[in-house]
């Protein structure tokens, strides 16, 4: 392999989480010529079963496929594993659908890939590098970040490891035991919010054709309000359902015929695919989970410690933009290995310096999705508004891009995509009240 860092003296870098971004963070590093030893409490996800409460499929989209690029996986993930789907389709209640493109000006789309397989393959890519060590099983227990300094139990022998690293990155996810050790340091800022709603995971079998039961290039929602309904396609011709709702709501559901009375009311057309008898047994065999937001900074300490991911800004899923953020995290990192060669007293104060202000920006900007996706979506204002920036957008594509568009297909910092639908709404009121004087000013002429 050819590596990046100048032939420098490599660095001893200890990754805490061999999760998505934790795995894609060790090859980075690894490419740069630097010795990884990645630490993942659970056991190799390649050798157990798909944990039940994780969503088992993601959207991938231009900022996670540039990552993935830069480490020679983007054309597996993309061409030979991912379904493309290039609009919304929504259900209504009465069972009819229409469709929402993402983009109808070039046609973009934006990927469903497996959770496990898209992890399996990136560690299976670490083992191509000698300089990478992966240990499972370890469980995090103890931290001295100032000194680089961290001690694991190994959760199968319940021996004792400690470990001394010139870099600590913590990509162990939202609950992350790397943030924790932070929040001792003086001027660590953190907050944490769950919302009302949770959601339980449901799935919508092959045909019996064993092909897909609905057109397979969507992304399809089932809005209804105060909670809705998606799935996004698999590999295998099935559907993973997500079922977004209050937990009150999930609560009063404590029956099979209250269950099946819900889904008739509000989701009819869900119920012959999915079957009644499955649709029973994985509503009951499932519990809701809780959604969590999670803001933060600085990232660092000192010169010895980094949280990256969810660790450092954990999002509700409702953008499709935490995979897609925490692999942004992992490239903008390489970028400032590259302009300071490699100089950790100048790279981790400047990510945590110029992160911090995107990463707060997609957790908001997740939380409006939200709103969008369960009720916006099927109000006459929104279609409007989306007819009004496509046909913008289609001739003047160089000045006014959506916001849906400059958050999904484009690299543009998440601050300025927030920034910039501020300015078009500016545009956009301005224009309207320009236009209504004038038609009033016309009228007035006209009846005189």
């Amino acid at each position: 392999m050819m590596l990046e860092n100048g032939g420098k003296k490599p660095l001893n870098i200890a990754v805490v989480g061999g999760g998505l971004v934790g795995s894609l963070e060790a090859l980075y590093l690894a490419r740069r010529g630097h010795n990884i030893t990645l630490y993942e409490y659970r056991e190799d996800i390649r050798k157990t079963p798909q944990v039940k409460g994780r969503s088992i499929n993601l959207a991938l989209s231009v900022r996670g496929r540039r990552a993935l690029k830069d480490v020679g996986l983007e054309d597996i993930m993309v061409k030979e594993h991912g379904i493309p789907m290039s609009a919304r389709m929504i259900h209504r209640p009465d069972g009819s659908t229409y469709s929402i493109p993402y983009d109808a000006r070039t046609n973009q789309s934006i990927y469903s890939v497996g959770r496990n397989y898209l992890n399996s393959i990136l560690l299976k890519e670490s083992e191509n590098y000698k300089n990478v060590t992966r240990n499972f099983n370890h469980k995090l227990v103890e931290t001295n970040l100032p000194n680089g300094e961290l001690s694991f139990i190994k959760t199968d022998t319940k021996e004792k490891v400690s470990v001394k690293a010139d870099l600590i990155i913590g990509a162990d996810g939202a609950f992350s035991t790397v943030r924790r050790a932070m929040l001792k340091q003086p001027l660590f800022d953190f907050s944490q919010q769950y919302i009302e709603h949770g959601y339980l995971e449901l799935c919508i079998p092959p045909g019996k054709d064993d092909g897909f039961q609905m057109p397979p290039n969507y992304l399809h929602i089932w809005p209804r309000g105060n909670f809705m309904m998606i799935a996004l396609p698999n590999q295998d011709c099935s559907w993973t359902v997500t079922l977004f709702m209050p937990f009150v709501n999930f609560r009063s559901i404590d029956s099979e015929s209250k269950l099946l009375e819900f889904f008739d009311k509000y989701f009819p057309d869900s119920v012959p695919l999915i079957g009644e008898k499955k649709l029973i047994q994985d509503y009951f065999n499932g519990s809701p989970s809780p959604l969590i937001t999670v803001k933060c900074r600085p990232y660092h300490v000192s010169d010895k410690a980094l949280i990256i991911g969810d660790a450092s800004h954990a999002v509700v899923p409702f953008y499709g933009q935490g995979m897609n953020a925490g692999f942004e995290d992992c490239t903008i990192l390489d970028q400032l290995f590259k302009k300071h060669s490699d100089n950790l007293a100048d790279i981790l104060p400047e990510f945590s310096n110029t992160r911090w202000k995107d990463a707060f920006a997609v957790c908001d900007l997740a939380m409006y999705n939200y709103i969008e996706m369960r009720d916006l979506v099927t109000r006459p204002s929104y279609r409007l508004r989306k007819a009004m920036d496509d046909m913008i957008f289609w001739f003047l594509p160089d000045l006014w891009v959506p916001l849906y568009n400059s958050v999904t297909f484009s690299t543009m910092p998440y601050s300025d995509c927030v920034k910039n639908r501020q300015w078009q709404n500016k545009v956009l009121a301005v224009s309207l009240m320009f236009l209504g004087i004038l038609t009033f000013i016309l009228l007035c002429f006209y009846r005189r």
